[in-house]
């Protein structure tokens, strides 16, 4: 892969220029960042669950804070890693005028998105929406479907879910296709998984094959801009997949980084993992002995916890920024697909924050017992209306099918005759709720309470 190829200004769908711009006021991936923050889908991602569900704490992060973050951390990741590589490369702020900030907006607009296709309740929402399609309820709506379209619905992604939003347009919405029509280095940047859902490879070593970046319905366009800007096929297997944009390596460790500690922090603040202990591994990642006095006065253990993560997340952009250039040439050429936070000189520690995480954060009980109410909202809404736009003729079935958005439906509320589209549609209803939208539609429809009369 080359860089002169990677950095392409060209937008999704945009079959002419759109409008001239001065790009020393505003480039054209900060155009990228400015339309995805303007974004009904990213606006919704504030009542969308990071760590603890419908947390009644303002400090707890949700999807959005968490994705703020993230696109701090992958704006530095990608500013440090471009200064580099145009000194490298000279010829890269020549004629085709790349400049370091391209590198860090291309990477903060694709952080930006990346948690955007994110169902309700979390990574369990992922499960609960693959759990209803592997069970016998769905299995009536799904007869005619392809292998690889029933896979993309029995192990849901919220990679190609967000891959969709940003690259779909719904008939009912407008005559312009594209999405939200951003560049193809940022959609390439922001797939981190370049591949479908089959073949699927559990426990891979390669990072980039855990998950799978696209639904059967966006393949080709994922394909198209692989081309564009010249990604590496990975020729041993069939369909459609790819190495990685160069750029995903930053968004994936911006995320790792911010969740890893981020979410460690929340857990401490929260009360969950003693404020002694969390110190004490905040402490061990900056290589300093629990017991060392800080010359700052904090006025209370909040505050000095808040001090450490921000003093780690800056240790650890810096060291992933080295790793990434270390190893850059392995990128391009397809050799290097491992998640950098992984060569990290911190790992082992970072793994015991991860372990500690997973044992008072994730697996707290009402973490668990939000979660799996989750099934049951998320399984029962798809029932009902998938139910409903399959069996439209049932009187009960009308009146769900009139409280569908028109976007989820076909052009001038027409029913599509693809099984595949039918389902994917009421997939992107359900999964683009929010927590509490999600519970309440619910709660309405099952009759468990009514909406307010006026």
């Amino acid at each position: 892969m080359q860089w002169e190829k990677l950095f392409s200004k060209k937008r999704f769908e945009a079959q002419t220029k759109e409008h001239e711009t001065d790009e020393s006021v505003r480039g054209e991936f900060q155009r990228d960042y400015d339309r995805i923050v303007f974004s009904s889908a990213f606006r919704r991602l504030q009542n969308k669950t990071q760590v603890m569900p419908m947390p009644e704490s303002d400090f707890v992060h949700t999807r959005l804070t968490h994705s703020l973050e993230a696109s701090c951390v992958g704006r530095s990741l990608g500013r440090i890693v471009g200064k580099s590589i145009v000194e490298k490369y000279p010829e890269l702020s020549g004629s085709k005028k790349i400049l370091d900030s391209d590198f860090g907006d291309a990477v903060a607009a694709a952080c930006l998105a990346h948690d955007i296709g994110n169902p309700p309740f979390g990574h369990s929402g992922e499960d609960a929406i693959s759990a209803y399609f592997q069970s016998s309820e769905a299995a009536p709506f799904m007869r005619s479907l392809s292998e690889g379209q029933k896979a993309d619905l029995q192990r849901f992604e919220g990679n190609a879910a967000g891959f969709r939003i940003l690259t779909h347009t719904y008939p009912a919405q407008c005559d312009m296709a594209g999405g939200l029509r951003l560049t193809y280095t940022t959609l390439a940047t922001f797939t981190k998984y370049p591949k479908e859902s089959v073949p699927h490879f559990p426990g891979s070593r390669f990072c980039s094959e855990k998950k799978y970046g696209f639904f059967q319905s966006e393949k080709e366009r994922f394909n198209n801009i692989a081309a564009e800007l010249g990604l590496l096929r990975k020729s041993s297997e069939s369909g459609v997949f790819f190495h990685r944009h160069p750029l995903a390596f930053l968004v994936e460790a911006a995320d790792d980084i911010c969740y890893r500690i981020v979410d460690f922090e929340d857990g401490c603040k929260l009360g969950l993992i003693p404020a002694t202990e969390g110190k004490a591994l905040l402490k061990e990642l900056l290589e300093e002995p629990p017991g060392k006095v800080s010359r700052i006065h904090f006025s209370d253990w909040r505050e000095e916890i808040g001090f450490l993560r921000a003093r780690i997340i800056g240790k650890l952009i810096a060291e992933a920024a080295e790793v990434f250039l270390l190893e850059e040439e392995a990128i391009l050429g397809g050799r290097f697909d491992k998640a950098l936070i992984g060569e990290l000189s911190c790992k082992p520690a970072l793994d015991e924050i991860k372990k500690l995480s997973i044992q008072k954060i994730y697996k707290n009980r009402p973490v668990l017992e939000i979660e799996a109410a989750g099934f049951e909202v998320l399984g029962g809404l798809l029932d009902a209306f998938l139910k409903a736009v399959f069996y439209p003729q049932e009187k009960r079935h009308q009146k769900l099918l009139d409280l569908i958005p028109d976007q989820f439906l076909g052009l001038n509320r027409e029913l599509s005759s693809s099984d595949y589209e039918k389902i994917l549609n009421i997939t992107d209803f359900i999964s683009g709720l929010t927590d509490q939208a999600a519970i309440t539609l619910y709660r309405k429809i099952k009759g468990i309470s009514l909406p307010k009369m006026y």
